[in-house]
Protein backbone atom coordinates (compact mmCIF):
# COMPACT_ATOMS: atom_id res chain seq x y z
CA UNK A 1 0.00 0.00 0.00
CA UNK A 2 1.50 3.33 -1.07
CA UNK A 3 1.45 5.96 1.76
CA UNK A 4 0.09 8.90 -0.86
CA UNK A 5 -3.39 6.92 -1.17
CA UNK A 6 -5.93 8.65 -0.13
CA UNK A 7 -8.99 6.75 1.87
CA UNK A 8 -11.77 5.82 0.32
CA UNK A 9 -15.09 6.85 1.66
CA UNK A 10 -16.54 3.51 3.92
CA UNK A 11 -20.19 2.00 3.66
CA UNK A 12 -21.58 0.90 6.49
CA UNK A 13 -23.66 -1.60 7.61
CA UNK A 14 -27.49 -0.91 8.87
CA UNK A 15 -28.18 -1.62 12.46
CA UNK A 16 -31.03 -4.35 11.01
CA UNK A 17 -28.49 -5.98 8.70
CA UNK A 18 -26.08 -6.35 11.07
CA UNK A 19 -28.52 -7.74 13.91
CA UNK A 20 -29.94 -10.28 11.41
CA UNK A 21 -26.50 -11.71 10.11
CA UNK A 22 -24.52 -11.36 13.02
CA UNK A 23 -27.00 -12.30 15.77
CA UNK A 24 -25.49 -15.99 17.04
CA UNK A 25 -28.77 -17.57 17.95
CA UNK A 26 -30.01 -17.57 14.12
CA UNK A 27 -29.41 -19.13 10.93
CA UNK A 28 -28.96 -16.86 8.09
CA UNK A 29 -28.21 -17.73 4.40
CA UNK A 30 -25.91 -14.64 3.99
CA UNK A 31 -22.31 -14.11 5.20
CA UNK A 32 -21.41 -11.05 5.94
CA UNK A 33 -17.16 -10.32 6.62
CA UNK A 34 -15.96 -7.23 8.11
CA UNK A 35 -12.46 -6.64 7.82
CA UNK A 36 -9.68 -4.68 9.19
CA UNK A 37 -6.13 -3.82 8.71
CA UNK A 38 -3.20 -3.16 10.81
CA UNK A 39 0.45 -2.58 9.90
CA UNK A 40 2.60 -4.27 12.98
CA UNK A 41 5.41 -2.96 13.93
CA UNK A 42 6.76 -5.02 17.27
CA UNK A 43 4.61 -4.75 19.54
CA UNK A 44 2.96 -1.94 17.80
CA UNK A 45 0.01 -1.66 15.69
CA UNK A 46 -0.61 0.91 13.04
CA UNK A 47 -4.42 0.39 11.26
CA UNK A 48 -4.57 1.45 8.01
CA UNK A 49 -8.67 3.46 8.35
CA UNK A 50 -8.64 3.34 4.01
CA UNK A 51 -8.65 -0.68 4.96
CA UNK A 52 -11.53 -1.45 6.31
CA UNK A 53 -15.25 -2.40 5.19
CA UNK A 54 -17.37 -5.61 4.66
CA UNK A 55 -18.22 -7.98 1.72
CA UNK A 56 -21.12 -10.11 1.93
CA UNK A 57 -21.63 -13.94 -0.15
CA UNK A 58 -23.52 -13.60 -3.18
CA UNK A 59 -25.89 -16.51 -3.44
CA UNK A 60 -27.16 -18.90 -6.34
CA UNK A 61 -30.64 -16.74 -6.27
CA UNK A 62 -28.49 -13.51 -7.40
CA UNK A 63 -27.03 -12.46 -10.71
CA UNK A 64 -23.73 -14.22 -11.85
CA UNK A 65 -21.63 -16.52 -10.02
CA UNK A 66 -22.36 -17.67 -6.39
CA UNK A 67 -19.50 -16.58 -4.60
CA UNK A 68 -18.30 -17.01 -0.46
CA UNK A 69 -17.76 -13.88 1.36
CA UNK A 70 -13.96 -14.93 2.02
CA UNK A 71 -13.39 -15.41 -1.92
CA UNK A 72 -14.96 -11.84 -1.72
CA UNK A 73 -12.23 -11.32 0.78
CA UNK A 74 -9.47 -12.54 -1.12
CA UNK A 75 -9.77 -10.57 -4.08
CA UNK A 76 -10.25 -7.57 -2.43
CA UNK A 77 -6.72 -8.30 -0.58
CA UNK A 78 -5.08 -8.80 -3.64
CA UNK A 79 -6.46 -5.37 -5.28
CA UNK A 80 -4.44 -4.08 -1.98
CA UNK A 81 -1.00 -4.64 -3.52
CA UNK A 82 0.41 -4.50 0.46
CA UNK A 83 4.04 -4.32 0.72
CA UNK A 84 6.02 -7.46 0.91
CA UNK A 85 8.17 -5.73 3.69
CA UNK A 86 5.86 -4.74 6.30
CA UNK A 87 3.93 -7.53 8.33
CA UNK A 88 0.56 -6.88 7.91
CA UNK A 89 -2.74 -8.02 10.27
CA UNK A 90 -5.94 -8.98 8.92
CA UNK A 91 -9.03 -8.73 11.30
CA UNK A 92 -11.98 -10.52 10.01
CA UNK A 93 -15.34 -10.41 11.78
CA UNK A 94 -17.83 -12.79 10.09
CA UNK A 95 -21.26 -14.38 10.52
CA UNK A 96 -19.98 -17.92 10.04
CA UNK A 97 -16.97 -19.81 10.09
CA UNK A 98 -15.49 -20.53 6.64
CA UNK A 99 -16.33 -23.78 5.08
CA UNK A 100 -13.77 -26.40 3.96
CA UNK A 101 -13.20 -24.91 0.48
CA UNK A 102 -13.13 -21.34 2.14
CA UNK A 103 -10.60 -22.49 4.60
CA UNK A 104 -8.47 -24.19 2.24
CA UNK A 105 -8.42 -20.85 -0.10
CA UNK A 106 -7.55 -19.21 2.72
CA UNK A 107 -4.41 -20.81 4.38
CA UNK A 108 -3.18 -21.39 0.89
CA UNK A 109 -3.02 -17.55 1.04
CA UNK A 110 -1.30 -17.37 3.84
CA UNK A 111 1.02 -20.19 3.16
CA UNK A 112 1.95 -17.64 0.21
CA UNK A 113 2.19 -14.68 1.94
CA UNK A 114 4.56 -15.26 5.07
CA UNK A 115 3.95 -10.84 5.77
CA UNK A 116 0.36 -11.16 6.94
CA UNK A 117 -0.98 -12.90 9.66
CA UNK A 118 -5.21 -13.58 9.68
CA UNK A 119 -7.35 -13.34 12.58
CA UNK A 120 -11.14 -14.27 12.39
CA UNK A 121 -13.79 -14.13 14.53
CA UNK A 122 -16.58 -16.10 13.75
CA UNK A 123 -20.37 -15.56 14.93
CA UNK A 124 -21.33 -19.01 14.57
CA UNK A 125 -20.16 -22.72 13.18
CA UNK A 126 -20.88 -23.39 9.72
CA UNK A 127 -21.27 -27.14 10.06
CA UNK A 128 -21.44 -28.95 6.65
CA UNK A 129 -18.95 -30.87 4.22
CA UNK A 130 -16.24 -31.60 6.46
CA UNK A 131 -16.14 -27.69 7.87
CA UNK A 132 -13.82 -29.59 11.06
CA UNK A 133 -10.99 -30.43 8.81
CA UNK A 134 -10.79 -27.00 6.63
CA UNK A 135 -10.89 -24.71 10.11
CA UNK A 136 -7.86 -27.29 11.58
CA UNK A 137 -5.94 -26.76 8.21
CA UNK A 138 -6.71 -22.96 8.20
CA UNK A 139 -5.19 -23.08 12.28
CA UNK A 140 -1.98 -24.95 11.28
CA UNK A 141 -1.75 -22.02 8.42
CA UNK A 142 -0.88 -19.77 11.34
CA UNK A 143 -4.68 -18.44 11.67
CA UNK A 144 -5.81 -17.98 14.48
CA UNK A 145 -9.80 -18.53 15.17
CA UNK A 146 -11.98 -17.84 17.88
CA UNK A 147 -15.92 -17.32 18.47
CA UNK A 148 -16.97 -13.54 18.57
CA UNK A 149 -18.08 -12.48 22.35
CA UNK A 150 -19.73 -8.88 23.30
CA UNK A 151 -16.46 -7.38 22.85
CA UNK A 152 -16.48 -8.14 19.39
CA UNK A 153 -19.75 -7.66 18.55
CA UNK A 154 -18.93 -4.56 20.27
CA UNK A 155 -16.58 -3.48 18.13
CA UNK A 156 -18.17 -4.51 14.96
CA UNK A 157 -21.20 -2.76 16.10
CA UNK A 158 -18.75 0.45 16.57
CA UNK A 159 -16.69 -0.17 13.54
CA UNK A 160 -18.87 -1.22 10.87
CA UNK A 161 -22.36 -0.54 11.30
CA UNK A 162 -24.13 3.08 10.50
CA UNK A 163 -25.78 3.04 14.28
CA UNK A 164 -26.68 6.45 14.84
CA UNK A 165 -24.67 7.19 18.06
CA UNK A 166 -26.95 4.20 19.79
CA UNK A 167 -24.55 1.86 21.86
CA UNK A 168 -23.97 -1.96 21.23
CA UNK A 169 -27.59 -3.80 22.93
CA UNK A 170 -26.36 -7.33 23.59
CA UNK A 171 -29.35 -9.65 22.96
CA UNK A 172 -30.72 -12.42 25.27
CA UNK A 173 -28.40 -15.16 25.42
CA UNK A 174 -25.38 -13.85 23.65
CA UNK A 175 -22.81 -14.93 25.93
CA UNK A 176 -24.45 -18.41 26.57
CA UNK A 177 -23.93 -19.31 23.23
CA UNK A 178 -20.66 -17.64 22.56
CA UNK A 179 -19.38 -19.76 25.34
CA UNK A 180 -20.92 -22.83 23.88
CA UNK A 181 -19.55 -22.43 20.26
CA UNK A 182 -16.28 -21.57 22.22
CA UNK A 183 -16.15 -24.60 23.56
CA UNK A 184 -17.27 -26.46 20.11
CA UNK A 185 -14.51 -24.44 18.40
CA UNK A 186 -11.93 -25.38 20.74
CA UNK A 187 -12.47 -29.15 20.71
CA UNK A 188 -12.38 -29.06 16.95
CA UNK A 189 -9.01 -27.47 16.74
CA UNK A 190 -8.08 -29.44 19.38
CA UNK A 191 -8.62 -32.66 18.00
CA UNK A 192 -5.82 -34.72 15.90
CA UNK A 193 -6.38 -34.84 12.02
CA UNK A 194 -5.18 -38.45 11.35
Amino acid sequence: MEAGTAPRSRCLLDENTFTENFKNQINTRKTYLCYEVEIVDGDARVPLDEIKGFVHNKGANQPGEPCHAELYFLDRIHSWTLDRRLHYRLTCFISWTPCHTCAQELATFLGENSHVSLHIFASRMYRRFDYEAGLRRLQAAGAQIAIMTSKEFEHCWETFVDHQGRPFQPWDGLEVESQHLCKKLQEILQTQQN
